[in-house]
């Protein structure tokens, strides 16, 4: 028996879907998976005996041609720099568009949830303990007070 009621803070995990009846289930993922797994182990095990079984036996199997074994290293060597590339790659793509400190992006965005100004301060109804108070984004300038206390004011005074 599948509930519809939405989760609460009371319950917090969703119901997950009931599985479909085993008639309407595909089998394909099992094909596929078997067919990955067996091409996979028949293409290494044919690497490794180019990688390791001499000339003479590659001859006899009835192979006229094939790759010359410096690859059987290169091959390697190239797919762990290839990977090692792409994670430089993603890591300076994330760096290059990260906004600067003094970018007003890096502050505030175009997705923040903050209450609308004709409302009453919404931030105080979690005093309310029979209430869940709606979620928002709490502004930067409420953050800075509650952090950094009240702003006061320095008065210089010049020494004489």
């Amino acid at each position: 028996m599948q509930r519809t009621e939405p989760t609460s803070p009371v319950v917090p995990l969703a119901h997950a879907p009931t599985e479909p009846p085993r008639e309407h289930r595909s089998r394909a993922p099992e094909f596929y998976g078997f067919v990955a797994w067996s091409s996979t182990s028949v293409l290494f095990v044919i690497y490794v005996l180019w990688a390791l079984l001499p000339d003479e036996y590659i001859l006899w199997l009835g192979v006229k041609w094939y790759p010359s074994r410096e690859w059987s290293l290169l091959l390697p060597a190239y797919s762990i720099v290839l990977v090692l590339l792409t994670y430089f790659v993603y890591f300076s793509l994330a760096i290059a568009h990260t906004p600067s400190f003094g970018d007003v992006s890096a502050i505030v965005d175009s997705k923040g949830h903050l209450p609308s100004l004709d409302t009453p301060n919404p931030y105080l109804k979690h005093a309310d303990t029979s209430i869940v108070p709606e979620l928002y984004d709490i502004p930067i300038g409420i953050v800075n007070r509650v952090l950094y206390g009240p702003k006061i004011k320095v008065i210089h005074r010049r020494s004489r």
